[in-house]
Formats: structure tokens, sequence, C-alpha cells
């Protein structure tokens, strides 16, 4: 009695003398090798360049001159996010949202150098990555492969044969299953060799093998459908032309779907909107850069009476840093409550799409796939958090500066008095304040820990399926 280890040997023996699927699948490991190969270049090559543009401006920094702290602030300084190693399998939205940010005061810049136009779904296909080529066209390839591996049986007239040897309809349709896993574990070859590369690179051990697995079990769905249509269609340009339906839907049709629908349930306000809403309130604060503005006459009121003193001249500290100090705190809580508003809206939408992930598999998948790679929407916003940081402790520590070191009648008279504008510069040893910007992703576990929720997606879309082709492997008849 055949077993299905020998089934699935007499498919996969069938597969080999069939020329042109044996052309399809080389072409198709090639070009997996391939997009592989120049994503792994494109990102190094990226990496390389961001790691030398941080030196280059930690350099440009912190060899300026003797200046006015604030001219520094304004002077301003780059920081670079360098791609994460798993960006050689799925470089995820960074392409989208830039890898740059100009810090300086009173201002929190968008990043900068995208390499293509955010969409508002923050999708497209932007290049070709392993990633994409798992996601979209790997499944055709299994469709080609896979949806006559029962309906051949039943064409040729082999099938009445093998179940009146006594060959079960459980054990025919798991050894065809199992030729099918066979093609995924091929198929999947290539990735594994990418992800030893990022391995080599730093990844996690231990995220890699997830995005493995995660993949592999997103392959698992496709096969389970293919053979859900193969049990339950009577001709093959049904079976085929079903399946390819199901691939345009799944890969298409509904993530643009969950777009559209998304960007109308969920609608946010544009930059220029935004921006002038939130200049509004800016204004209201107060220009730092104006110590008698009224916003800041309690200041004023609060430095005489501590000090015991009726004139500014007459303080131990310049009242013009101390109000640049108070100023650029309220500016930044006004600015983080617009950046956190909209992050809020983008990680509702993001959500929103990926909750789509129900009727798409490969919404699910790519979910997975960026949070484990460290390319998702949440690093990116982990990225301007930071940078933030980093902004605000150089502005607030060269304002203190500007408070403690300089005379308030000097900082005056700069303007009009050489000796004066000579005595405002502080010594360039100052801009070692300036701390060096390291960007630290999400832990392992953490990343492991929010894919899991798209891995429940896949989990359910596979147990669902095969309780169907269960069903329909009952009913198998001849």
């Amino acid at each position: 009695m055949m077993n299905p280890l020998r089934i699935a040997a007499d498919e996969w023996r069938l597969w080999y003398r069939s020329r042109l699927a044996m052309v399809g699948l080389a072409a198709v490991i090639g070009l997996l090798a391939g997009t592989a190969t120049i994503t792994a270049l494109r990102v190094h090559t990226e990496s390389k360049d961001r790691t030398e543009g941080q030196v280059q401006a930690d350099e440009h920094f912190l060899t300026q001159p003797d200046r006015h702290p604030h001219r520094m602030i304004h002077y301003g300084h780059y920081v670079f996010r360098t791609p994460a190693p798993l960006a050689i399998f799925d470089p995820g939205i960074d392409a989208l949202t830039g890898d740059a940010i100009f810090l300086e005061g009173h201002r929190q810049n968008s990043a900068t150098f995208a390499s293509a136009q955010a969409s508002t779904n923050l999708g497209g296909f932007g290049a070709l990555t392993p990633a994409l080529m798992y996601q979209l066209f790997v499944p055709l390839l299994l469709i080609a492969f896979g949806h006559s591996v029962i309906l051949r049986e039943r064409e040729l007239g082999t099938l009445p044969t093998l179940l009146a040897q006594g060959l079960s309809t459980s054990t025919l349709v798991a050894g065809k299953m199992l030729a099918l896993v066979g093609l995924i574990t091929l198929l999947l070859l290539p990735a594994l060799l990418v992800l030893f590369f990022a391995l080599a690179n730093g990844a996690s051990a231990i995220v890699s093998l997830t995005v493995v697995l995660s993949y592999a079990l997103y392959l698992l769905v496709w096969a389970a459908i293919i053979m859900l249509a193969s049990l339950t269609s009577r001709h093959r340009s049904w079976a085929l032309g079903v399946l390819l339906g199901i691939w345009f839907s799944w890969t298409l049709l509904i993530p643009r779907l969950g777009a559209t629908i998304t960007r109308l349930r969920i609608p946010t306000a544009g930059k220029i909107e935004m921006d002038l809403l939130m200049q509004e309130d800016i204004r209201r604060a107060g220009d730092g850069h104006n110590a008698t503005d009224p916003a800041f006459v309690n200041i004023r009121t609060e430095l005489l009476a501590q000090h015991n003193v009726e004139r500014v001249e007459d303080l131990p500290v310049n009242i013009r840093g101390v109000v640049a100090e108070a100023s650029e705190a309220a500016l930044t809580t006004i600015m983080n409550r617009y950046a956190n508003t909209r992050m809020r809206l983008e990680v509702s939408q993001a959500k929103a799409v990926t909750s789509f992930g129900w009727l798409s598999p490969p919404l699910a998948l790519s979910a997975a796939s960026q949070t484990l790679a460290g390319t998702d929407l949440a690093t990116h916003h982990r990225f301007l958090r930071e940078a933030e940081k980093l902004r605000l402790d150089f502005v607030q520590g060269l304002n203190r500066i500007h408070a403690q070191q300089l005379r308030y009648q000097d900082d005056i008279d700069r303007s009009r008095n050489t000796e004066a504008e000579k005595r405002t510069r502080v010594s360039a040893e100052s801009w070692s304040l300036l701390k060096k910007f390291s960007f630290s992703r999400a832990q392992a576990n953490d990343r492991i820990s929010v894919a899991f929720r798209y891995w429940m997606m896949l989990i359910a879309w596979v147990a669902g399926i095969a309780v169907a082709c269960g069903l329909a492997t009952r009913r198998l008849a001849p």
C-alpha cells in the first residue's frame, strides 16, 4: 500500500519530468536569488553611507569654532538611522519614511532622504525585494504546480484505481500535500541564505528563525487553498481560474480596498493644515528670542524676587538664556502634542489596514515580516522620538550655557560692540555636550510578541482551510 511519502515522491518525479515546471521553478529561484543579492547590496551601501554621514555630521558639529551658543542651536545637527540587518530581506517602509533628521532649535523637522514617495497607507511596491517576491509571486508558482494535484488523478482516470487498491482518500491528500510542502521548503532556501547573511551582520537568530517560520506558515496557507481548489473542482481551468482570482483578491484587491476604507474611516489632516494649527499655538506661547515678551513676565518677576535684585542686569544668570530654555520646553510640549496626535492616527490607520489580514493573508504576513525585521511604522516612530530626545537635550544644554556663562549686558551689546561679541562666544569644548546618536530598535522578544498577533491570523487561515480540506477529502469521489 502506498504511503504519503511515496505519493509525494511520485508527484515530485512528475514535476521533475516537466520541462516547463522546472524552467518556471529555476526562474523563480533565480529571481529570488537575484532580488536578494540586489537588496543586500543596496542595504549594505545605504548602511555604509548613513554611518559615514553620521560620523561626518558629528565631526562638523564638534569642530565648529567658538560661537554664541544660540548660533549653534540654529547651526543644528543631522542624525541618521542605519538599516536593520533584516532590511536586506524586508526593507518594509524604510524607503518611504526617510533615514535622516536635521535637529535644530524651535523645530521638529521631518525625516528626509526617503528613496520613494510615501503613500497614504505607507505601502506601495517601491522596489522588488525578497519579501515581496515571497508575498506576491511565489504563490503563483505554487498555483502553477499544485492546482491539478488531485484533478489530474480524476482526468487521467487513475483515481478509481488508487481507491480500489485500498488507498484512502486521506492518505492520497496527505501525500499530495507533502509534495507541496517539499516544494515550499525548496523555495525557502534562498530566504535562508539571505537570513544567514543578516545573521552575520548582527540580526537576532531567534527573530531570523521566526521570519522563516512566518513565510513558511504563509506559503502553507497557499498550499492548503490550492489543495482545497483541486479537491472541489472538476476541471483544471476552473481550479486555476478560482486560484488566480483568490491571488488577485488577496494580494491586490483587498489590500487596496483596506487602504481606501481606512482613509475614509480615519482621515488625517494634511501637513500644511497641521502646521498652521501648531504655529497658532506656538505664537500664543511667546517668542523665546525676546526676553521682554509678555508670555515670560512671570519668569522675570520670579528671578528678580529669588535673587533679591531690581534689574535683570544684576541677576547672576542671563535672563535671555533662561527665557530661551523655558520657551524651548513649552514649544517642545506643543510640538510633541501634535507629533503624538499624528503618530496615533498613523498607528490607527496601520492597525485598521492590517485588520484586513483576516480577509487577506498577505496583509497579515507583511505586518509580521516588517515587525520582525524592524522596518515597520513602530520602528520609524521610535526613530522620531529618539531623535527628538537628542534634539531637546542638546538645545537645552546650549540654552543653559547661554544662561550661565554669558553676561546679560554683553548679550545685549554684541551686535554693536566687537568686544562684547567676542565675550559672548563660548569655548568650542562646550559642543561636546552633544551625545552621539545610536538608534536602538525594539528587543527581539518584543518584536516577536507583536508579530504573534499576525501569526494568529495566518494560523486561523491554515486551520480554517484545513477543516474545509478535511470535509472535501471525505467527499472525494472518482
